[in-house]
């Protein structure tokens, strides 16, 4: 019923403003790693794009690869993954992305996993010792005698001092071996920008998300490193800003209420830094996105706004009494 709120946004105009977000960070990885990084980029979009036609034509759906999310989800996958995965890895990453994780469940919107993450969690656990190795970027091949090398958050988890080349400034920048779109905090950050300045995101996940991580690092340091640097380098490396901006932001899989999202960007920070300090693996954000995506809808519950106009008395009352309904009808069928 009336009032209604009209708006020129829709599907596909949301999904090319982040399309144009995510381009610096893809510029910035083209320089880094060469053109292999953009061709990477382009089959796993045309993989992607391609699952979702074929799976909407096989079930006689509507199609939908004008809303542009599954080129959204490829570019995403892409960059999550290393740059010297075998591009068939990739297509088999889109696969498990669209076919299973975003379509099975009724398509945009209906899933409850991100897909881009769902499938870089696929090909960790498939293919872990293709996406564990990292190409030494351009500006460092100089540096390294090595086609591959380690990551910062490797040499910090394994409670070894950085190489000099491998500072705050050269991880900010986009100095250092990593994933595809992880590489340049700068980048990111850029692009983050945009999304909130467009307002196709809001500040509540990303700043509770990157600022519960800077807070705990703060607070508990590591041995080696000051509390400040330490914090830094936490917040800088990985895949932290990304997934903060552009993967817990995820309409489907985020909350719709604004405690809710607060609450989400709280706990994926929380748990990114559990994975980080006690897990086994260097990196915890894709894990800890993937659990609270799964935590959304009870996140969404606790967090719901009470009823305009009606008292806490009142929604008190209504809610027993709905209990008590319930409760009354299942014991009539029983005695039917």
């Amino acid at each position: 019923s009336n009032p209604h709120i009209r708006n020129k946004e829709d599907t596909r105009s949301i999904m090319l403003d982040v399309i144009i977000a995510l381009c610096p960070a893809l510029i910035m990885s083209v320089i880094r790693f060469g053109f292999r990084a953009l061709i990477s980029v382009l089959v796993s979009v045309v993989s992607a794009m391609f699952f979702e036609w074929l799976y909407r034509k096989l079930m006689h759906k509507t199609q939908t690869l004008g809303d542009l999310s599954a080129a959204v989800t490829g570019v995403l996958l892409a960059f999550v993954c290393p740059v010297t995965l075998p591009y068939w890895m990739l297509i088999v990453g889109n696969f498990f992305a669209i076919f299973l994780v975003k379509q099975l469940y009724g398509g945009i919107g209906k899933n409850f996993l991100n897909p881009a993450l769902a499938g870089r969690a696929f090909l960790t656990a498939a293919y872990a010792g293709y996406m564990t190795v990292w190409a030494v970027p351009s500006v460092l091949s100089g540096s390294v005698d090595a086609a591959t090398m380690a990551t910062p958050l490797s040499y910090l988890y394994a409670g070894q001092p950085l190489p000099e080349y491998m500072g705050l400034g050269s991880i900010f920048l986009g100095g250092i071996p990593g994933c595809i779109g992880e590489i340049s905090t700068l980048a990111v950050l850029i692009g983050g920008i945009w999304l909130l300045a467009r307002k196709v995101i809001t500040w509540r996940i990303p700043v509770t998300f990157i600022g519960s991580v800077a807070v705990l690092c703060l607070i508990f340091g590591h041995e080696g490193y000051g509390r400040i640097d330490w914090m830094l380098l936490n917040v800088c490396s990985g895949g932290l800003m990304l997934g903060a901006f552009f993967m817990a932001t995820d309409y489907s899989t985020s909350p719709v209420t604004l405690k809710g999202q607060l609450v989400f960007g709280l706990g994926c920070g929380v748990l990114t830094v559990l994975i980080r300090y006690f897990g086994s693996y260097p990196e915890g954000v894709s894990y800890a996105i993937l659990i609270m995506n799964c935590c959304t809808w009870g996140v969404d519950k606790l967090t719901r706004p009470r009823q305009f106009g009606v008292s806490a008395e009142d929604a008190k009352n209504a809610k027993a009494a709905k209990k008590a309904a319930k409760k009354q009808a299942k014991e009539g069928a029983a005695n039917g």
